[in-house]
């Protein structure tokens, strides 16, 4: 349970840290931290404001997409910092704990009895 509300809280910070930064430094961020081909791929995704919200919950809620480069993508668009929030409190505990049994899982096929 320590373990897992560690993790949540980290990746909380760590994710609205990021969100600020990229408002406060914009796009021109982006293309310092990540790949063109990456910012290219999920681009498209703020062209419309309600899309984006959406398609973020969900890759934020399931272990799927790159989270970081993500939140920095947020912090560019014109999502609010309540929306975001909400997005990030209630969408990280159910990735952390997916991300995590699979590990589990993962640990119990390549070490049995371990």
């Amino acid at each position: 349970i320590w373990g897992f509300t560690y993790n949540y809280v980290g990746i909380c910070i760590g994710s609205l840290l990021a969100f600020a930064v990229a408002k406060n430094c914009g796009r021109p961020l982006l293309y310092l931290l990540f790949s063109e081909k990456t910012i290219e791929k999920y681009d498209a995704w703020t062209e419309k404001r309600d899309r984006f919200a959406k398609l973020f919950f969900w890759s934020i809620f399931l272990p799927i997409a790159p989270d970081d480069f993500l939140c920095y993508l947020a912090g560019t668009t014109t999502m609010t910092w309540k929306r975001y929030t909400a997005i990030i409190l209630l969408g990280k505990p159910f990735n952390i704990a997916l991300y995590s049994m699979g590990l589990v899982a993962l640990w119990k096929v390549l070490f049995p009895g371990f």
